[in-house]
């Protein structure tokens, strides 16, 4: 007897909140109550089926955050086909790409991203290109139009192995992989979560990730299975993000560091603009224990939660609560435990188990793991190596099962023969009163292989040299992982879409005429 599918949640949520308020969008306040996005959901299944799209068949959207972009995901988990949530910040051969390997002939746009989709549609292959909202801009069909004419289509329950998310990574190196998750995955990721978070109707849930982002995913699923209130920011800005805190006071939201780094950083940030949360999760990149404990020394009332996984995972494999984040000292540079389900082993390069203490691989094994990378079985083939899933982050467990992680293992630095971990660096460098932003990688030495080197964002109106930065870190990491360079810029560092730094492009001009990008 089957019970991971949406179906389970979503509808039963629906009959008792039929009257209550579903979603809202922040930007134009327009929002649903349960019975009308279950009746928008049933329409763009009836829609999708119009436009040849059923069970199994992928379907793209490249829009900003908004009410129709849950309703798309819904119809995806109902049965009404595979969604394909393209990263924003794709350049058109990517795109072009993603669309292409996936096999997807139907487009859901906005007005923002209408014609770069248009500009790679014939490549692409796209047949169908569905415009959200308003607009004078290249289209086939009005998503309005397309939902008056179409059937209310609920569709049977499928089976927990059904595909329902066909999601590319970020495309920091290489060509983007697309994740391909089913029901299973993806409710047992909600499940994990539901064991630590209470979301119920009194929920008010603000989703500001982008909702093409795994950081999203709980949000987009778990929120409306609980009949809490959805409000979605179209698209995170500070003052925006502030503005709807004081309109809607949430009582829980993911953020990504960098956005809770530039919201209290932002000339415009009074306390108040964060402080209706009673759960605040952030995750997806590490968070400067300088800025952590400011935010928890400004909010001692909230619960801060961190969340670690990747999109691989359906998005969590572990969580650092709030108890442990009152706690302070070591656990703030935990990732915390493992889920329940959730199994961590730290593996050497050939696949050994290493001892308590040890860094090496993160590896995991848990239910809510993908199913394969699309069309690429090698690459599913060597993440799965030795039964368990290589994470590509370098981490260690303490004694009681918690886990540090310390970098990424190819954001690792040799230098001189040591292993320098960026993370580390970075903290360091971001204790240091005058700084925004930072980013530590790895650049050619003839002296050393490679040298430590810190791109740095000062605060507006502070100054700091480069011998002050190092300096300061001097109290903090040995003097074998002191940057031996720092850049200045005035520019914020460049960001993925599911903002991250792009560390990609800081190395690019250093390596560039090297046959690899490690010395």
């Amino acid at each position: 007897m089957k019970e991971l599918i949406y179906h389970r949640l979503l509808l039963p949520a629906v009959a008792a909140n039929a009257d209550r308020p579903c979603a809202t969008n922040a930007g134009t306040g327009v929002g649903t109550t349960f019975a009308e996005h279950l009746h928008n959901v049933s329409t763009t299944i009836g829609g999708l089926q119009s436009l040849g799209v059923g069970r199994g068949d992928r379907f793209a959207v490249m829009t900003l955050n908004s009410v129709e972009y849950l309703e798309l995901y819904h119809a995806a988990f109902l049965g009404g086909g595979v969604v394909n949530p393209l990263n924003l910040r794709f350049a058109p051969k990517e795109l072009a790409y993603v669309l292409r390997d996936s096999g997807t002939k139907v487009c859901f746009v906005d007005a923002i991203f209408a014609n770069l989709i248009d500009s790679v549609k014939e490549e692409a292959g796209l047949e169908h290109v569905v415009l959200v909202g308003g607009g004078d801009v290249p289209h086939t069909v009005r998503h309005a139009d397309l939902l008056a004419a179409a059937d209310a289509v609920i569709p049977d329950e499928g089976e927990e192995t059904d595909p329902v998310v066909l999601m590319y990574t970020g495309g920091t190196t290489g060509l983007p992989k697309g994740v391909l998750l089913d029901q299973r995955a993806e409710m047992l990721n909600a499940y994990h979560v539901f064991t630590r978070l209470q979301f119920d109707r009194s929920t008010v849930n603000l989703i500001q990730t982008p909702m093409f982002h795994a950081a999203s995913m709980f949000g987009v699923l778990g929120g409306p299975a609980q009949g809490a209130h959805s409000v979605i920011q179209p698209m995170f800005e500070p003052t925006a993000v502030m503005k709807t805190v004081r309109a809607y006071q949430p009582t829980s939201t993911v953020m990504v560091p960098t956005m809770i780094g530039m919201t209290m950083a932002h000339p415009d940030f009074t306390p108040d603009g964060l402080s209706s949360f009673t759960d605040l999760v952030y995750g997806a990149s590490p968070m400067p224990q300088a800025l952590l404990e400011k935010l928890l020394a400004l909010y001692p009332d909230t619960n801060i939660w961190q969340g670690y996984g990747m999109t691989e995972s359906s998005s969590v494999l572990s969580f650092l609560g709030p108890d442990e984040h009152r706690a302070g000292g070591k656990y703030l540079r935990s990732a915390g435990k493992p889920a329940m389900g959730v199994v961590f082993s730290i593996q050497d390069d050939h696949g050994n188990l290493l001892p308590v203490g040890t860094p090496g691989e993160v590896c995991a094994r848990a239910g809510n793991f993908m199913i394969e990378y699309w069309n690429k079985p090698e690459a599913t083939t060597e993440a799965f190596r030795g039964g368990w899933y290589h994470s590509g982050d370098a981490g260690y467990l303490d004694s009681d099962g918690y886990l540090y992680l310390v970098d990424r293992v190819k954001d690792m630095i040799v230098t001189g023969g040591e292993n320098v971990y960026s993370t580390e660096v970075e903290n360091a460098v971001a204790s240091h009163a005058a700084v925004l932003q930072v980013a530590v990688i790895g650049i050619p030495s003839e002296q050393w292989g490679e040298a430590v080197h810190a791109v740095v964002v000062l605060k507006e109106g502070l100054t700091a040299t480069a011998a002050e930065l190092i300096d300061h870190c001097r109290e903090w990491i040995a003097g074998y992982k002191l940057p031996k360079s720092v850049e200045f810029r005035t520019e914020p560092l460049p960001l993925s879409g599911a903002m991250k730094v792009l560390k990609k492009d800081l190395r690019e001009p250093y390596w560039e005429g090297h046959d690899r990008k490690v010395n």
